[in-house]
């Protein structure tokens, strides 16, 4: 084996051990992949991250929210921010921030690419809580929501 050396920074050496015989696998098989983590808010019948600005709907049960959504969806809608994301390892940090009954995250393919995109879903989010969900993105259009608060489906774009 030969050792190389690569300098970083000005006074750090780091040193390689790189191997005569061909490699068996792929370069990225030894490679971590990266992860990115994504924080969201959510609060009573909305992820804030999405929405043009947190409209503080006080909310005591799912009930609440479907009455409020029947009545403001159309207008936000108009402008909901989708995230524009790259393929690759997620880590999607989700918050209750005052929504006093148990939330909870669920992202999917949209449409068609429901049955073939990678999801992930969960619950138990209770108040003041956060979750972690992890999932690794193929490029495709997704949509992720909380059935239990319930908030809009909000729109992911990975390409």
């Amino acid at each position: 084996m030969k050792r190389r050396s690569i300098a970083i920074g000005s006074s750090l050496m780091l040193t390689a051990l790189v191997g005569c015989a061909p490699s068996q696998t792929s370069p990225q098989a030894d490679t971590p992949q990266e992860v990115t983590a994504i924080s969201l808010t959510q609060t009573g019948c909305q992820f804030l991250e999405v929405e043009s600005k947190d409209f503080e709907f006080e909310t005591q049960s799912k009930a609440d929210c479907e009455q409020i959504n029947a009545e403001t969806l159309a207008a936000r809608e108009a402008d909901f921010k989708p995230m524009k994301l790259k393929p690759g390892k997620y880590v999607f940090r989700v918050t209750n921030r005052d929504v006093p009954y148990e939330l909870g995250f669920y992202l999917r393919g949209k449409g068609a690419n429901q049955l073939t995109l990678p999801k992930v879903s969960g619950g138990g989010l209770t108040e003041g809580a956060t979750k972690e969900y992890e999932v690794v993105l193929k490029p495709g259009e997704y949509l992720f929501s909380c059935p239990l608060n319930p908030t809009p489906d909000y729109p992911i774009v990975v390409q």
